[in-house]
């Protein structure tokens, strides 16, 4: 059947191509209990890396100020966008209508016992909470989560059974990593700590952002693949699915 063609094409473009980490890896069929993360920096990471959005590869942000290194490893989670919708629960939460997204996947920190080396990297994760931050009047919430089966913090299902001296280290960072000395006003604000279930209202509001913005990629590739096959080829798959019916 066509489909069937057209589904051993994506296949074949699969083994060929990388995808890319943003608009190519899926966020997971049990979102938002358990997502997929892309990883972009690691707690010995000297530099911030981050990828490029066109491309999808990745690139040097800049590097890290002074001695702030991220306190878990952290990145995004793919197919989502902070758009309205995010920027909208963000607004009433706060009170403060001027915010909007911030224009990216939404970010998330994922906690681990284990030795990491280096991000480019995916890793299943349990979201258990959030950040709710504001940079530069843009809303920028950074999702807490921790590794599937990780043997220390698999049994921590919501932020508020996480230590406060770990809370403490990764709001320190998130509010000190773009300051330089000497400035008084500090660029990013974090208004709230929310739990799992708020949590898991952000990345559903982001994968809608998300779907909003970009609609599915897929499924538009697809059509366009369709559009660009010659009558010849169309007329094959066309019979080859009559014929399966």
């Amino acid at each position: 059947m066509a489909k069937e063609e057209l589904s051993r094409l994506w296949e074949m473009i699969g083994l060929r191509y990388t995808s890319h980490p943003w608009h190519g890896i899926s966020i997971g069929e049990l979102a938002p209990d358990e997502i997929t993360a892309y990883i972009e920096v690691v707690p010995t990471d000297t530099v911030k890396y981050e990828i490029d959005k066109e491309s999808g590869y990745m690139k040097v942000d800049r590097p890290q100020k002074f001695s702030n290194h991220v306190p878990a490893l952290y990145g995004f989670i793919p197919q989502t966008y902070c758009w309205e919708r995010v920027a909208n629960l963000c607004r009433a939460k706060t009170g403060r209508k001027e915010l909007m997204g911030d224009g990216d996947p939404l970010d998330i920190c994922v906690l681990t016992e284990r030795h990491i080396e280096h991000g480019n990297l995916l890793v299943k994760a349990i979201p258990i909470g959030g950040f709710r931050m504001i940079d530069g009047g843009e809303a920028d919430d950074k999702i807490i989560a921790i590794m599937k089966n990780d043997e220390v913090y698999q049994h921590w299902r919501d932020i508020e059974y996480i230590p406060e001296t770990l809370i403490a280290r990764l709001r320190h960072y998130f509010l000190t990593y773009k300051d330089m000395p000497g400035l008084s006003k500090k660029k990013t604000e974090i208004t709230h700590i929310y739990s799992r279930e708020e949590a898991h209202g952000v990345i559903r509001r982001s994968i809608e952002d998300y779907q909003d913005r970009f609609g599915d990629v897929e499924e538009q590739m697809t059509a366009a693949l369709w559009k660009a096959l010659d009558f010849d080829e169309k007329s094959k798959l066309l019979k080859s699915g009559e014929k399966g019916d």
